[in-house]
């Protein structure tokens, strides 16, 4: 094996709206098993626990879902635009019924979803 062999080139993260924020707040066991899926798609990968999110056309936008002692710890990121990883949203889903995302969140992700695709044109806000 080659040193060229050995390096993996990364998508850099580009964290969109306050994700990075939310993502923090996070009990540190789970923003390691957050971090640690980013880091898999980062190389190209898929995390066993990444899932496409449903509601989004194919599997250009993944959830990657935590549950850390009675709670359970959403984070959503899209490979839609080429070159990196967008982290759309990052939160704890509260409803204790059904497992469906809520529509309020579903249509933050929407929307970040438009400012990744602004960001990736290199378009401002």
């Amino acid at each position: 094996m080659t040193a060229e062999s050995e390096q993996t080139s990364f998508k850099p993260v580009v964290r969109v709206g306050s994700s990075l924020k939310d993502l923090r707040e996070f009990p540190d066991a789970v923003q390691d098993h957050i971090g640690y899926a980013l880091f898999v798609a980062q190389q190209g990968g898929k995390h066993r626990d990444a899932k496409p999110l449903t509601g989004f056309e194919g599997a250009g936008v993944v959830e990657v879902v935590k549950d850390h002692r009675g709670d359970t710890f959403r984070a959503v990121y899209t490979l839609r635009y080429a070159g990196a990883v967008y982290v759309l949203h990052a939160f704890q889903k509260k409803s204790k019924r059904g497992r469906e995302t809520p529509r309020g969140d579903i249509e933050l992700i929407k929307q970040r979803l438009r400012e990744a695709e602004r960001i990736a044109k290199g378009e401002k806000a």
